[in-house]
């Protein structure tokens, strides 16, 4: 078993968790700590009985404050080439599993990154998120720029990441930000909520789902429905499209196979 320092990977019957596990810096996240979720992350793929990730930090204070400051200043020019949190991000948004971001509170600069590279985002009210980059003298280089515009557009991601706005829960879900903010005690509820709805469904069609969206998100459309149109002619292919219909026609629950 793979023994982590400064994370948590634990395994109920609907989902894995991921817990950033350093509440004595907010949860900060240090290169250390980026190996490691990287290493949970592939466990977590290659586990057949895992249809779904969550993510959260440790405590009730924080989700993830960031990157770890004292590593990033020593860091020089030629540093941010390397794949670093970005990567990590990429290989989270590209996991075929569902992930959710359950942001319990503190979720700024990589943290707020790291809930923008999940499927799903569900918040506390009181959870404070933003992209305070710019008063550090850098940007938002974990895809920040480019996934929060995506989700709540331009002009609301220019705003927040030009005046290092921290927004709380409840205007993240204004925004659209995150699709629901619930009182702290009832987070863990929701994110079970969730998880079980997604664990329910065909598991190849969850791993379709999320390359058609991804991959057709910011193409033309003519583009995007022919990719829409090749992953249901594999979903067509499938054990479980059988089992799905019949399912249905005779009225039990499916017992997909994710084949």
């Amino acid at each position: 078993m793979t023994m982590f320092h400064n994370i948590l990977l634990d395994f109920n019957e609907t989902y894995a968790l991921i817990t950033i596990n350093r509440p004595e810096v907010r949860n900060a996240l240090n290169a250390e700590t980026l190996k490691e979720i990287e290493e949970a992350v592939d466990l977590c793929e290659s586990n057949p009985t895992v249809s779904v990730i969550v993510f959260r930090g440790a405590g009730d204070k924080s989700f993830a404050a960031g990157a770890d400051i004292g590593q990033l200043r020593e860091r020089k020019m030629l540093d941010a080439l390397a794949p670093g949190m970005q990567a990590t991000y990429k290989k989270i948004e590209n996991c075929s599993k569902a992930t959710i971001a359950a942001i319990n509170g503190f979720a700024l600069g990589g943290g707020c990154e790291l809930a923008l590279a999940c499927d799903l985002r569900v918040a506390a009210e009181t959870a404070r998120i933003g992209l305070p980059e710019l008063n550090l003298g850098i940007i938002p280089g974990a895809g920040g720029t480019q996934r929060l515009s995506r989700i709540v557009g331009k002009g609301i991601a220019l705003d927040m990441i030009l005046t290092g706005r921290i927004i709380s829960g409840e205007e993240a879900e204004r925004i659209g930000l995150v699709s629901e903010a619930v009182p702290l005690e009832k987070l863990d509820y929701l994110v079970e909520q969730k998880a079980k709805a997604i664990h329910a469904k065909g598991p190849i069609a969850v791993k379709l789902t999320k390359m058609v969206v991804n991959r057709g998100y910011d193409i033309d459309l003519e583009t995007t429905l022919l990719i829409e149109k090749m992953a249901q002619t594999i979903a067509f292919g499938t054990e479980d499209k059988v089992e799905g219909t019949a399912a249905f026609m005779e009225k039990r629950v499916a017992q997909f196979k994710n084949q």
